[in-house]
């Protein structure tokens, strides 16, 4: 193993804080990789890691080498892609809500592996907050208020979300014209798996976000089984008008207060600020744009 691939090697060990996790994403042993990492130590003379039975991690030293290995890997793999004539290529890993991954996504994914098939994809469906950078992943797909990430993000479309209920709901509680006249509705109560609390519903007044906090009875934190729980009469639901169209043209649920829609909520991919945004990455984004032609979905 040469220099610039230990230093790879070393780099993905301090993201990953394990010899193994490192080693099987770079296609090495768990061997080669301790006997890589014992010789880069010898020849700068200084101990790059700390090691348990359970636990790697860098020290001082490790980490100033670390952020120097990762200036340096980006030039390289900037200098290598300076000439048009090298295509995208290689393991690209990302993350994305299912939802939006069977609605849009997969659809079209034939399309980009056709048009670079170069690129090999590994696709984790789900809506928890993963480390980007420990866990290997190149880019995600998230929704709403990013609050304070360290990510480098793009957003890429604005989501609208509708209120909805079924008509036998509606047929048992009245259908509201008003944000005032919801006083005595039921909601299905959605648990965020980001914060842990139980989100609100959302109204535009006057140009105004107004905040409604329902009761209910059932608390959810699936998207899928709160909607399901919404097609069955359990209470007013509020979620992306993408996942209801054929609800909606069926007529197993109606849009409540289509006047008062909350405010639409941003889409956006986000991928590490330390990490050179390289050939396979930039395709996929610059691909995954396409999909939401308007920006509004």
């Amino acid at each position: 193993m040469d220099q610039i691939d230990a230093m790879r090697l070393f780099a993905r060990l301090v993201e990953t804080r394990s010899f193994t996790t490192a080693a099987g994403d770079l296609g090495h042993s768990r061997s080669t990789a301790t006997d890589a990492i014992k010789r880069l130590e010898k020849r700068l003379g200084a101990q790059l890691l700390t090691r348990t039975t359970r636990h790697v991690a860098p020290t001082a030293d490790g980490e100033a080498y670390y952020r120097k290995c990762i200036e340096i890997l980006a030039e390289i793999e900037e200098a290598n892609t300076m000439f048009a004539a090298v295509k995208p290529r290689g393991l690209l890993r990302i993350d994305v809500h299912p939802r939006l991954a069977m609605s849009f996504l997969l659809p079209k994914l034939d399309d980009f592996l056709t048009r670079y098939p170069d690129i090999e994809l590994v696709i984790g469906a789900g809506d928890r907050m993963v480390d980007l950078v420990r866990e290997g992943i190149d880019c995600v797909l998230r929704t709403g208020d990013l609050g304070e990430s360290s990510m480098v993000a793009r957003r890429i479309a604005w989501i609208e979300e509708i209120t909805v209920a079924s008509p036998d709901y509606l047929a048992a509680h009245g259908s509201p014209r008003r944000v005032e006249e919801l006083e005595g509705h039921q909601a299905v109560r959605f648990l965020s798996s980001r914060t842990g609390a139980v989100l609100p519903l959302e109204f535009t007044v006057d140009g105004a976000p107004r905040i409604v906090t329902l009761p209910g009875r059932i608390t959810v934190n699936g998207s899928d089984l709160m909607a399901e729980l919404a097609r069955r009469g359990f209470g007013l639901v509020q979620a992306p008008r993408y996942r209801f169209t054929a609800d909606l043209e069926s007529g197993r649920l109606v849009e409540v207060l289509p006047d008062n829609r909350p405010a639409p909520t941003p889409l956006w991919v986000l991928y590490p600020q330390n990490r050179q945004l390289s050939p396979r990455l930039r395709v996929f984004i610059d691909w995954v744009a396409t999909l939401f032609p308007g920006g509004r979905i």
